[in-house]
Parts: structure tokens; C-alpha cells; sequence
């Protein structure tokens, strides 16, 4: 019989005159630094690269949650294969257009950022819809660490795990401080506008910070 080619996929990059390369360096550098486009616009030109902060605005929008699932994609399938999984649950609150969301926010014992969830109110619904969503896609931890929050609780008693769960004064640090990058990003962003927005940069920032996170202090 004769063997049957599959095509190809298109590249995505294939309707641009800059390279994959420039492309991948432009919104690497807004996600993961506390710049505005405009400094990452000055930036790109002191090395020679002209593009304009509405160029950089439209790549991050279309090829940064395209970079954030490579990534999270082998995050996934390494991780799975670990029995001693902690995962630490925190949530920060986040002003959109003067009214409160919360952020919430998933993390292992590594400091991987594996989930980040936008939501308007901070009740059981909100933290069992979070918590589905990142049990579906990671798998099942063997403890889960959280603060004095009741709807966390609550969530895990209703999905069957609240043996699961550890509360202590210090032990959800670890969570907590995951959040500063992203605050330090906020600031430089003079905060969001939409909260589809604020949920497609909150992820794909978690994905990006992932890459970048090597601990490289702790190797000789």
C-alpha cells in the first residue's frame, strides 16, 4: 500500500516579516519583565530591532499563550511522574476598573506556578471551580496547603480530599509569595481594564515565569 504523508502544519508565523526569533524575544521580555511596552519598545531599539509598543501589544496577544502552552505542556508531563506532590492554593485580589477580583492561584512545592483563576467573588463556588480546573489538567497532589480561607474547605470536602488539606501559620508562604512578580507586572501595566484580559496575561505570565525558573542560586 502505499504510505500515506500527512501535511505539514502551516507556520504560524507565516504571515510576518520579522523572525520567529525577534517575535518569541519581544514577548518573552513583556511577559516576564516589569516593563511597559514602551520600555521594551526602547529596548528593542538600542539593539537595532525597531518595532512599535502596538506591534508588541498584538504579538503578545496572539503568539503568548501559544509560547505559555510549549511550556506548560512539558511542565504537565514531567510532573505527572512524581508521587510526593504538594501543591500550595493562595488568592490575591486584583482591581479592574475600581471593582475587586481575586486572583487565585496554584503552586507546587518547587515554586512552579501550575494554575492561575480569575474570579469576582472569593465563596466556595469560586475555589471548587479553581480547584476542578486544576485537578483536571495536573493530577491529584498528595497534600494540598492553603490559609484559614472557609471556602477552601469547603471545596475540599465536597471533591473528597479535605484529608488532603494542611493549615499552618507560615507553611502557605511559599504561595504567597508567588504573587510578587506578578504584582511588580501590574504596576508596570497600570493595572488591567477586562477581566479576559487580566486571565490571559495572569496565565500565560505563570507559564513564562515557569521557563525562566531554574533556580539557577542553588546549582555550583
Amino acid at each position: 500500500m502505499p504510505r500515506i504523508s500527512r501535511a505539514k502544519p502551516p507556520s504560524p508565523f507565516r504571515c510576518f516579516s520579522s523572525s520567529p526569533e525577534v517575535i518569541r524575544l519581544v514577548v518573552l521580555m513583556y511577559v516576564r519583565f516589569p516593563l511597559s511596552r514602551r520600555n521594551v519598545e526602547d529596548l528593542l531599539f538600542e539593539l537595532g530591532v525597531d518595532v512599535s509598543h502596538e506591534t508588541i501589544r498584538f504579538w503578545w496577544n496572539r503568539f503568548g499563550p501559544m509560547f505559555a502552552s510549549e511550556v506548560r505542556r512539558r511542565r504537565v508531563s514531567y510532573m505527572r511522574g512524581f508521587r510526593h506532590w504538594r501543591w500550595h492554593l493562595d488568592e490575591v485580589f486584583v482591581k479592574i476598573n475600581g471593582e475587586t477580583h481575586y486572583l487565585w492561584r496554584a503552586v507546587d512545592h518547587e515554586g512552579e506556578n501550575l494554575e492561575s483563576y480569575v474570579t469576582k467573588t472569593r465563596d466556595k463556588a469560586a475555589a471548587l471551580s479553581f480547584m476542578k480546573k486544576a485537578l483536571k489538567r495536573h493530577g491529584s497532589p498528595e497534600a494540598i496547603t492553603t490559609d484559614g480561607l472557609r471556602s477552601y474547605g469547603a471545596a475540599m470536602k465536597e471533591l473528597g480530599n479535605a484529608e488532603r488539606q494542611e493549615i499552618g501559620r507560615h507553611a502557605n508562604n511559599r504561595a504567597e509569595n508567588s504573587h510578587l512578580p506578578f504584582r511588580r507586572l501590574e504596576r508596570a501595566m497600570l493595572r488591567f481594564r477586562q477581566m479576559k484580559t487580566l486571565q490571559k496575561f495572569a496565565s500565560v505570565h505563570a507559564n513564562v515565569h515557569n521557563h525562566f525558573n531554574h533556580e539557577r542560586h542553588l546549582v555550583d
